[in-house]
């Protein structure tokens, strides 16, 4: 049976979501081989650490972020799933999720470290934030159409 079209908007949106959210795990690695924006940021709120210690905080937050963006990907394609299933939890699975990776980005964007700078550099937290534009419009179209059973 075709998904309606509300549903079909909300599983493109879910799959823009997992593609962000992958994008956003990559431009961390990316980050470390090319422009360093991390290790320039972390340098610059912490401007007596030797190289080692700034290389072994870029390595914490590239797991971290690693962790974080692997969670996504497994509740993007968990979401998607119910969604397509029409399964009955889909909707508050949808709503409960888009919560949470609003708040780890969110976090992410914001969270002051001892420094007294984010702990992230503002455009890599802004990264983290692009996955919950696509959340938004994955949250309000499930919720848009009736249940059909």
């Amino acid at each position: 049976m075709a998904n309606p079209p509300d549903a079909r908007g909300a599983l493109g949106a879910m799959y823009a979501g997992l593609a962000l959210t992958v994008l956003a795990t990559i431009a961390t690695y990316v980050d470390r081989g090319t422009t360093h924006l991390l290790a320039d940021h972390i340098r610059a709120g912490y401007p007596t650490y030797p190289q080692t210690r700034v290389n072994s905080a870029v390595t914490t937050y590239l797991v971290v972020l690693s962790v974080i963006g692997a969670l996504g990907v497994l509740a993007w394609l968990t979401t998607a799933w119910a969604v397509k299933a029409d399964k009955r939890w889909a909707r508050p699975t949808a709503t409960v999720m888009f919560v949470i990776g609003t708040s780890v980005g969110l976090t992410g964007l914001l969270t002051k470290d001892t420094s007294g700078e984010t702990g992230l550099p503002p455009a890599m937290g802004w990264a983290g934030m692009m996955p919950c534009l696509a959340g938004v419009v994955a949250v309000a179209l499930p919720w848009r159409r009736p249940r059909l059973t």
